[in-house]
């Protein structure tokens, strides 16, 4: 017969090691993401095909092609389809990213915060910031914003 009085002192520990089971998967599991997230890459094009930028997991253009008749257009056609389809194909990029990262926040989410098993210590999951996202204004039009706001 097992004394119920040891098995409830060990309670913690086993829950303990359990936690720390947990943790590490999780941390397999963001550094596999990470490593998936690096290799994404995502393209779109702009004015009927004849622009077209692919970005990487960070966002940042690696390849910008103009089609055979990307000279029927100006100057400022050609800088705004490559604005256009770099923003176009950086948004995808994110979106894939998002999708990567759903599983992890999710198992993120069941574990354990440090305030609910030390009593008194702070939930720090409250105090990390959102990550803001960059503008997609150009400096031009930012700069004409702060003037507008002054």
């Amino acid at each position: 017969m097992v004394d119920s009085r040891r098995t409830e002192s060990l309670r913690p520990e086993f829950e303990i090691a359990n936690i720390m089971d947990m943790v590490g998967t999780h941390i397999q599991s963001i550094s596999d993401m990470q490593r998936k997230r690096s290799e994404l890459v995502a393209s779109a094009d702009a004015r009927d095909g004849r622009v077209t930028v692919a970005c990487n997991a960070d966002g940042v253009p690696i390849d910008v092609i103009f089609a055979d008749d990307v000279d029927e257009l100006d100057y400022d056609e050609i800088a705004a389809a490559v604005l256009e389809a770099a923003q176009d194909a950086a948004a995808k990029v994110a979106e894939q990213a998002e999708e990567l990262l759903a599983p992890v926040r999710e198992v993120r989410s069941r574990l354990p915060s440090l305030s609910s098993m030390v009593e008194g210590m702070p939930d720090l999951r409250t105090k990390v910031p959102e990550l803001q996202r960059a503008s997609l204004d150009s400096q031009a039009a930012r700069f004409r914003t702060d003037l507008d706001g002054e």
